[in-house]
């Protein structure tokens, strides 16, 4: 009884669209894709929006892109492990166009997890205008970069150097007694690219 109801609602369909001329056939087609357009931006939009806090986490969590939780938090957690030591190497990059020396004042540190220490960065401008850096930090190995924990570091914010100008610039950090015991080297690399000046 059903089937026959819902096949004479077919038939009356078919015969609705059959008596309709082409333009309104064309016009309710059109109607439909509108709405399939309208949701398919609502979506992306909603996805665009979605993305940006999405990735943040993600490199937070992973450390991707230089990216790690620095919270006080964090640190009031950590407890140093005396049990075992990590060697932490440091390398420096200057990208073309920058016209900067930067090097690290040391080339690695021996520490404990949860131990926090202070190593230096130094950045000179060789060119003779002021220029503008920013840098990018990546760990290695991968799973070392979850449990670098920058307290402070000047890769959070631009830099600015006169012509001539050295500047020495502080990394605080503390690696996380989570870190696998199985991981006794990592390496942090910064890469020094030149930034656009927004003053201008």
């Amino acid at each position: 009884m059903a089937l026959i109801e819902e096949s004479k609602v077919d038939e009356s369909r078919v015969e609705k669209l059959e008596n309709l001329t082409t333009k309104e056939q064309l016009d309710l087609k059109n109607k439909k894709l509108v709405r399939k357009l309208l949701w398919l931006v609502v979506g992306s939009l909603l996805f665009a929006f979605a993305l940006v806090p999405l990735y943040d986490v993600l490199c937070t969590l992973t450390g991707l892109n230089g990216k790690t939780q620095n919270s006080a938090a964090l640190m009031s957690k950590a407890k140093v492990d005396n049990t075992r030591w990590v060697n932490v190497q440091f390398t420096s990059n200057v990208m073309p166009g920058l016209g900067w020396n930067f090097y690290p004042k040391q080339a690695s540190i021996r520490l404990h997890p949860g131990q926090i220490e202070t190593v230096l960065f130094v950045a000179k401008n060789t060119t003779n205008e002021v220029v503008i850096g920013q840098a990018v930090p990546s760990i290695t190995p991968g799973i070392a970069s979850a449990n670098f924990k920058k307290i402070e570091c000047f890769c959070f914010v631009r830099q600015s150097l006169n012509p001539g100008e050295e500047k020495e610039m502080p990394l605080r950090f503390f690696v996380s007694p989570e870190l696998p015991k199985d991981v006794t080297d990592m390496t942090l690399s910064y890469s020094f690219f030149p930034a656009v000046n927004e003053s201008k």
